[in-house]
């Protein structure tokens, strides 16, 4: 019962990041276009989509197992779908701001959000990987010894992209020196992002606790 509750809380934060992030990029900055000559156009579409796919989806993936109803192989199945089109969006979003970079002449991969959302990337896609090839290859001994280190890393990037997601937002608000309300839009903004991945977080540990 508690793992349900804060799988609630997970998904009000979620949905609350979401709608914070829209406004943000839509009402205060140019609005969002993978296509658009305006070069802030094009970036907007990094934030969204590295949020939706290494956050958002990432985490309703981690919870699948607790979350969804249904036979195990159901679950699994939702559990790869999730995290596959998290990897498909997080390379569109990482294709958008270096496409930002070549329009305004910046260097690329130069800063601790560079940094840090690089390797979440390159991790996560050895994460799912290897839980593919233990899936479908490892003896059932093999995935009950490789499950735990499995939950703990994808606990672990789920930390990972919400560091990159808080850099980028305190480096974006340092570049755009926004106005109050903006500043405000874009605390709570982090805020929501931090709030859902701790709750993610929660209902896994609970659920594994047996609550």
């Amino acid at each position: 019962m508690r793992s349900y509750t804060t799988a609630v809380l997970a998904h009000l934060f979620g949905i609350l990041a979401i709608i914070l992030l829209l406004v943000w990029l839509l009402h205060y900055r140019e609005g969002i276009e993978y296509d658009s000559d305006n070069p802030l156009r094009v970036f907007n579409v990094h934030p969204l989509l590295m949020f939706l796919g290494f956050i958002f989806f990432a985490g309703q993936a981690i919870m699948s197992y607790h979350t969804v109803p249904g036979e195990w192989q159901t679950q699994r199945l939702i559990h790869v779908t999730l995290h596959l089109i998290a990897i498909v969006l997080g390379i569109v979003g990482i294709c958008a701001v270096f496409r930002f970079h070549d329009m305004v002449n910046l260097e690329d991969v130069y800063s601790l959000h560079s940094w840090i959302g690089i390797a979440t990337f390159c991790l996560f896609g050895v994460q799912w990987l290897l839980g593919l090839a233990f899936m479908f290859r490892g003896s059932r001994a093999e995935r009950a010894g490789v499950a735990p280190w499995h939950i703990a890393g994808g606990r672990a990037l789920l930390y990972m992209a919400i560091c990159a997601a808080l850099t980028g937002l305190m480096e974006r608000f340092t570049m755009l020196k926004p106005h109050q309300t903006e500043s405000r839009l874009i605390n709570f903004l982090g805020l929501s992002i931090l709030l859902f991945g701790v709750f993610v977080d929660i209902t896994v540990g609970l659920a594994h606790f047996g609550s």
